[in-house]
């Protein structure tokens, strides 16, 4: 489990249309949800991957 503090300043940094998402994101046993666009950010030995090429859709 992540550190909450770590939660609150994170956020998605995809596009969207060009635009920043900056969605909140949220732990899930999958790895951190963004809810605005839905894509899944993976964590791999407790640590966070912000990088877009390696999140996958919610529905994915």
């Amino acid at each position: 489990m992540l550190d909450p503090r770590l939660l609150e300043i994170l956020c998605c940094p995809a596009d969207l249309d060009g635009q920043p998402c900056h969605g909140d994101l949220k732990e899930i046993p999958a790895g951190l949800l963004c809810g605005k666009c839905g894509l899944i950010y993976p964590i791999e030995d407790g640590i966070p991957v912000m990088l877009s090429d390696h999140a996958k859709r919610v529905d994915a």
